[in-house]
């Protein structure tokens, strides 16, 4: 797949629970968008994920969290087409769907954690996500990925040399990102919330009156 890297649009998926979306979900979707030169970055919700047990939390309630997170970001939005698909939330399917959407003249990135890049060949169909999409992994300093085994042996076939390279082809390549991380997490805000403690300025404060209002998590 092939388009004119003059007419490129740049966009982003970034997929998870998000369970609930914090701050350092969305500081490290804002700071990609501006790195990579995105027109915008879509956090999607996982309704049913394929790899672990599902969230407590209703995929409808983490589906309006996001929203709320990132309402008044225009260069953030929120797709929930895995909570309109039946089955398991297969990351190729949402993928294909979205590639199919945008077409040949934007170059799709999909965002991973190093974590979850350490076993993506465990993943539906893995081999094809590059197929069509890119693959960008966020590494925290010091992370090491495989030196061996069909991961790393894919990720040395792939690994692009710069951000400016996604912008050229509308897939295909793995760039590797190393941003500042911060030490916020989903697990940390939900045994802050079962132990009777506010969680507060970890996360949205419209995100947080959304959890205390439908007393999630407790």
């Amino acid at each position: 797949m092939s388009a004119d890297p003059r007419h490129l649009t740049a966009v982003g998926v970034f997929g998870g629970t998000f369970s609930p979306i914090h701050y350092g979900h969305l500081r490290s979707a804002l700071e990609l968008v501006e790195r990579l030169g995105l027109d915008h970055l879509r956090l999607m919700p996982c309704a049913v994920p394929p790899h672990r047990e599902a969230p407590s939390c209703s995929a409808q309630d983490r589906l309006a969290m996001v929203e709320l997170a990132v309402a008044g970001e225009q260069r953030l939005r929120c797709d929930r087409r895995e909570l309109d698909r039946e089955g398991l939330s297969y990351t190729y399917d949402s993928l294909v769907g979205l590639r199919g959407e945008l077409g040949e003249g934007h170059s799709l990135s999909m965002v991973l954690g190093a974590d979850a890049v350490q076993r993506i060949n465990t993943w539906h169909r893995w081999r094809e996500l590059l197929d069509v999409a890119h693959v960008v992994v966020l590494a925290r300093p010091g992370w090491e990925f495989p030196r061996e085994g069909e991961v790393a042996q894919w990720l040395a076939t792939h690994q692009l040399d710069s951000a400016a390279a996604l912008n050229e082809q509308a897939c295909g390549g793995v760039l590797i990102e190393e941003l500042r991380p911060l030490a916020i997490s989903s697990t940390e805000i939900r045994s802050l919330l079962a132990g009777g403690h506010s969680p507060r300025y970890l996360l949205p404060e419209p995100v947080l009156d959304y959890i205390q209002e439908r007393q999630l998590y407790l």
